[in-house]
């Protein structure tokens, strides 16, 4: 590509006067020194002519990149009107509304709009809060819901909360496999809502054992408190169902929903509440709202990105199992570097035996074009998350890479080892330079 080199050169200078050097070091390396310039498919193509198969982007790209429905109704609405006044009614946003409200079944007839998945949350645990009386919001251990203040309290790593933590009252984080932690806590009097995500994307692709949630909705209800589920990840298909909470029966009050909401084109969020939750914004809609909360642009997008979704969750369950069964050979043929494999649906986590063996892995999976996402509160776990739109070709294609990097990352961490270290120096460990 003409001036791929002075593009890539130019973006990492700004990268590191105008933003982070971390993220400009970082995105040097996961490109080899290329950046990305479009995206097409299952793919991602770099400023140098590479194309990357892309198992990552956090779970937003379900759709793929640039799904042409979700693009041509996008496209539609910036030719008419892309915002909203927010005086006006907004058919569009109306229309979104109902969609999701159907496309859940109907049991939560009530819509919230953001633009990412902290706003969602922000706004079910405000709600909560208002609709109880009360203060105390259970979450779980290893739980991940965001990064702005309200979302953070719920977050768990102390990586994220560190500096901050007298910011973040009001929740207790939970056991994840004690039944009665629900039914502790309310005994004072002040819970309001229990938050979880039935499967901790963030924390290496945990399920939470359902029978443990049904326990906690029912003991949280009992007590007059509100239950959320944060499907913010794991929903829209990616875990497999619609929601996965409702899916098992739950009764929750809230299901949260975001990254391919709006198709992997536009950003959008949504929560879908029950009635008695989403009281207070009945009464008076403006207890809480977003300039862009709702905006036409992003709203075209959500019917024809649940559509498309759906057109495919047939195919997507096939994907589901072919990966599975690939994962598990690759763990049973290469269980030295391979600790473990999680998942359901299209979120797979693949643990490493040491953060130094996924350093390596993904310089390998860079090698090899696979992009994959990392959890950043466990460093040694690898998160695919493939495209509901891949074929066959491309899950093989992404085995194959880990297949391979795996390879090299035992040569490499074995070698590290191995080695002599210089005297008086400490030796780096293999994947330093990540």
């Amino acid at each position: 590509m003409t001036g791929a080199p002075d593009l890539a050169r130019e973006t990492f200078r700004r990268l590191r006067s105008h933003m982070s050097p971390a993220l400009a070091l970082s995105g040097r390396f996961a490109g080899r020194g290329a950046v990305e310039v479009a995206g097409d498919g299952c793919e991602v193509v770099l400023s140098d002519g590479r194309r990357a198969l892309d198992f990552g982007s956090y779970a937003v790209t379900l759709l793929g990149h640039r799904h042409p429905d979700v693009v041509a109704a996008v496209a539609a609405q910036l030719g008419t009107m892309p915002v909203s006044t927010r005086s006006l009614a907004n058919p569009v946003a109306a229309a979104a509304a109902e969609e999701v409200v159907g496309y859940l079944g109907g049991v939560l007839p009530r819509v919230y709009f953001g633009t990412n998945g902290a706003d969602a949350v922000e706004v079910a645990v405000k709600l909560a809060r208002l609709a109880t009386g009360r203060r105390t919001v259970l979450a779980v251990r290893g739980a991940f819901h965001g990064k702005t203040m309200g979302a953070l309290a719920l977050t768990w790593h102390p990586r994220f909360r560190v500096g901050v933590e007298e910011l973040l009252g009001g929740t207790v984080h939970v056991d994840p496999e004690d039944p009665d932690a629900v039914r502790a806590a309310a005994i004072g009097g002040d819970l309001a809502a229990v938050v979880f995500e039935p499967v901790q994307g963030e924390n290496g692709v945990v399920p939470l054992d359902p029978e443990v949630l049904a326990r906690w909705t029912a003991d949280a209800h009992a007590a007059g408190a509100m239950v959320i589920s944060d499907e913010i990840q794991v929903g829209l298909r990616r875990g497999g169902e619609r929601s996965i909470a409702l899916a098992a029966g739950l009764p929750v009050d809230a299901v949260l929903l975001g990254k391919p909401l709006g198709g992997g084109v536009v950003p959008v969020s949504a929560a879908v509440c029950a009635e008695r939750l989403y009281r207070p914004l009945i009464e008076d809609s403006f207890r809480h709202s977003a300039t862009f909360g709702g905006q036409p642009l992003a709203m075209a997008a959500v019917p024809v990105a649940l559509r498309a979704i759906e057109e495919y969750a047939d195919h997507g369950a096939d994907l589901s199992a072919r990966l599975a069964a690939g994962l598990a050979d690759l763990h049973r043929r290469h269980p030295d570097v391979i600790a473990g494999v999680r998942g359901r649906g299209l979120i797979w986590g693949v643990d490493l035996a040491s953060p130094e063996h996924a350093g390596e892995v993904t310089f390998g999976l860079i090698e090899r074009g696979l992009l994959v996402s990392h959890c950043l509160s466990r460093p040694e776990t690898l998160r695919l998350l493939p495209p509901i739109v891949a074929g066959t070709a491309e899950v093989q294609r992404a085995l194959d890479a880990l297949d391979g990097a795996v390879g090299y990352a035992r040569t490499a961490v074995d070698a590290a080892r191995s080695a002599p270290a210089a005297p008086g120096s400490v030796a780096a460990p293999a994947g330093a330079s990540t």
